[in-house]
């Protein structure tokens, strides 16, 4: 029979099954394609393919007029343009995830806030992907230029930035009209904590965040296990 989890065992914990061989297959700009062979608790081995990732931050910026700022945005490997809240990678060494998505809200969206709450924090997806992203909830929101230097490129060159009613982007969600992950659960992180009463509880913009600091230690161990090609 299984067992019920008490409050204090739903979380997820820190674990790393011994690597005896690591092997990068491919090497990208962003990602690179890995190759792991796993000792499981039992003594076998399993082989398990992902990519290695950076992390990302994003951001639900919601206003005064109950609105979420969002951008339109062409993604080509699922060859969708998706509704999407501001967002970017954390592909400089050491770089501080605060910092990183308020520099993101001014250059996609142009906006600045001054209050910042963490919002939701998830593996996108942690069967073929390292990638974890750290959501913040933006309030009492201005306009702001865009950092020095800023120069949108690429897809960003194309994207729209647009307002869009929580509760209309709800809807969507729950109709499966948006797909992005990032709008998706922090769009429901929001209204669970709105409704419940809990906007004042959320954690504090530089609470600690473990999947991150866990990130860290495997690539230094999967480093130490070493690629043979």
């Amino acid at each position: 029979m299984a067992r019920e989890l008490a409050a204090d065992d739903i979380a997820d914990r820190r674990e790393f099954w011994p690597v005896t061989r690591h092997e990068v297959r491919a090497r990208g700009n962003v990602s690179s394609f890995v190759e792991d062979s796993v000792q499981t608790p039992d003594g076998a081995a399993m082989a398990r393919q992902y990519l290695l990732h950076p992390g990302a931050v994003g951001v639900i910026a919601w206003d005064a007029e109950d609105r979420i700022a969002v951008v339109l945005q062409y993604r080509h490997p699922v060859a969708h343009t998706l509704v999407e809240p501001p967002a970017g990678l954390l592909d400089q060494a050491d770089e501080d995830p605060l910092p990183a998505v308020q520099r993101e809200l001014a250059e996609e969206a142009g906006l600045a806030a001054a209050d910042w709450r963490v919002l939701v924090d998830l593996f996108t997806t942690p069967g073929g992907n390292q990638e974890s992203v750290r959501i913040y909830l933006a309030r009492q929101l201005s306009s702001a230029p865009p950092p020095d230097g800023f120069v949108a490129d690429s897809e960003e060159a194309h994207m729209e930035v647009a307002w869009a009613p929580r509760a209309d982007v709800v809807t969507a969600v729950l109709a499966g009209r948006v797909q992005n992950p990032l709008l998706v659960a922090g769009t429901m992180a929001l209204e669970t904590a709105r409704l419940s009463g809990r906007l004042d509880q959320l954690r504090a913009a530089d609470a600690p965040w473990p999947a991150r600091t866990a990130w860290a230690q495997q690539n230094r161990e999967l480093n130490d296990v070493g690629d043979p090609g």
